[in-house]
């Protein structure tokens, strides 16, 4: 039970955090490449793009897992296929459909984002260029749905990492070819850089393609063992799955629509109060792009949990095992808290050398960086809870949940834009998924009666335990500002790998000696204390 949700979620968190720290580290040669004013240009398409896909995927991979987990569990196998088979004519016309809006739409979206006119010409070039990617991506997610259905999460792991680095080839190849070699323009480079979405969607594609020539024996024999008992129609089945989608559809483009809101607004509000085009374009790419990039880094883990989630407590949930159910939620919280919440307090702590490392040495930068770091807790929260209430069939309320955090942010963030500059637009978005995550918990515990009292406990305990690793690692780190620079790129990375390092033996060893960790990861954290002689079997901690 606790090794099957562990194992699944190892997979898919080890796939899905390749693919993030892929995406996280090429920034580096990329922002070398092009510099802020191609990063501008490329994140003002990103945007849009994100959540085009992820209206055009209709939060398919979680719907499909879901549904198929559904009916396997009623061993009725032949309903997921006949959704797979139809579900590919559906994908391939919605994603072409999404692929011709954006494409036609770019210079109304250009108009919207940009706080002037210069950049407008550049910006629906960079936005058609990354919209054909709609075409292909749609249809791949429905793979990884289905394979995800089944339990299996190595395909989707390994085609996230696999589309990541062809993707990122095709970026970082393109955009040095351009502006080394052909001596082209930054818009031309951006341009190469987004198309490379649909290059490295075609990599994924192709794993894929290879891993259902491998199973496919194994689904075929399954279904030779199909009940049969349920008739389902095509209509029935596409209404059930607009039912479990449409709420995927909100989470799925909520990050993307908090940075939309920005896009929209963050440029304009900085030039009515006095800041040039430029500049504001600067700190968006400051806020939406550098800092996000590196801020996104612990929440891939929440969003490993959202995939691994759904099936396995709608397993639970279809089968009225609540003792089950109980555990996998108490076991996701924990773990979640226990990996994001020091990465997130490192990072806000070390955001000066983490900053020059991958960007350059930029006081406004890293400040950015600062107080965004800590919206990452917020932004795995918002994810894990919002596929719990799937998980349990309370869909309806993340749209509630989500509208409000949106309504807040959109309320409040020209305001405090305009009050606290870029700071403000962080604070909006903190206070909007902070509202959006209470709704999400006052749901779970009114629906899913689940009591919250090991996990309020646990977090206070880690709370503490990364309160001390903080304060140590801040000792060391104002002593080796002594004697090392953040302004340097090598000087920062042994600040950091010193740091990160001390820090993380100080949280480690607090998590053994208390028994914390043994009961997070179980019996095979014991046997690896085990072999290396540490006192990893001590249980101290009430279950």
């Amino acid at each position: 039970m606790q090794s099957k949700l562990l194992r699944g979620t190892f997979i898919l968190t080890l796939g899905t955090i390749l693919s993030k720290v892929l995406g996280l580290i090429y920034v580096i040669p990329f922002f070398q490449i092009v510099g802020r004013e191609g990063t501008v240009l490329y994140q003002y398409s990103y945007v849009p793009y994100t959540v085009f896909i992820s209206i055009a995927t209709a939060g398919v991979p979680l719907a499909v897992s879901k549904f198929i987990s559904k009916y396997n569990a009623l061993e009725e196998y032949a309903v997921g296929r006949k959704l797979f088979k139809s579900g590919i004519v559906v994908m391939l016309t919605t994603g072409f459909l999404a692929f011709l809006v954006m494409y036609l739409a770019a210079p109304t979206l250009a108009e919207m984002s940009t706080g002037g006119d210069a950049n407008l010409k550049n910006v629906t070039t960079v936005m058609r260029a990354v919209s054909f990617a709609l075409i292909v991506v749609p249809f791949m997610s429905l793979i990884r749905g289905y394979f995800q259905g089944h339990q299996s999460m190595g395909p989707s792991a390994l085609s996230q990492v696999v589309e990541q680095i062809v993707r990122i080839a095709f970026v970082l190849l393109g955009a040095f070819v351009v502006m080394k070699f052909l001596n082209g323009k930054i818009v031309t480079a951006v341009s190469v850089a987004t198309f490379a979405a649909f290059i490295g969607a075609i990599g994924g594609l192709a794993v894929l393609f290879w891993y259902w020539y491998k199973r496919k024996p194994y689904l075929d024999e399954l279904l030779e063992h199909d009940k049969g008992t349920i008739n389902i129609s095509l209509k029935e089945i596409y209404k059930e799955i607009i039912l479990y989608s449409f709420p995927f559809v909100l989470v799925g483009i909520a990050n993307p629509l908090f940075q939309a809101i920005d896009q929209f607004t963050f440029s304009k509000a900085l030039v009515q109060i006095g800041f040039t085009e430029q500049v504001a374009d600067s700190f968006f790419s400051m806020l939406n792009f550098e800092s996000h990039k590196i801020v996104i880094i612990p929440v891939s883990l929440a969003t490993a949990f959202s995939l691994t989630l759904v099936p396995s407590i709608t397993k639970a949930f279809v089968e009225g095992d609540k003792k089950s159910m109980v555990h996998q939620l108490n076991q996701s919280f924990q773990v979640l808290l226990f990996l994001t919440l020091p990465a997130a307090i490192g990072l806000s702590l070390l955001a000066e050398p983490v900053y020059t490392v991958f960007y350059q040495h930029d006081v406004m930068g890293t400040e950015v960086l600062r107080a965004y770091a800590p919206v990452a807790i917020l932004f795995s929260l918002y994810s894990v809870t919002a596929a719990i209430l799937q998980g349990i069939n309370e869909q309806r309320f993340t749209v509630l949940s989500l509208l409000v955090g949106l309504l807040i942010k959109l309320s409040l963030n020209i305001p405090l834009i305009k009050m606290m500059e870029t700071r403000g637009a962080v604070l909006a978005t903190t206070l909007g998924y902070t509202a959006a995550i209470i709704i999400n918990l006052i749901v779970i515990k009114t629906f899913a009666r689940y009591p919250f009292r090991i996990v309020w406990r646990r977090s206070l305990l880690i709370g503490i335990f990364a309160g001390l690793m903080r304060a140590v690692t801040e000792g060391v780190y104002r002593v080796l500002l002594l004697f090392l620079s953040p302004e340097s790129k090598i000087q920062s990375v042994i600040i950091i790998l010193l740091c990160a390092a001390i820090g993380a033996a100080v949280y480690f060893y607090l998590g053994v000696k208390s028994g914390l960790i043994s009961r997070l990861f179980g019996s095979r954290f014991d046997r690896l204390m085990t072999k290396i002689k540490l006192p990893g079997r001590r249980r101290t901690v009430e279950n």
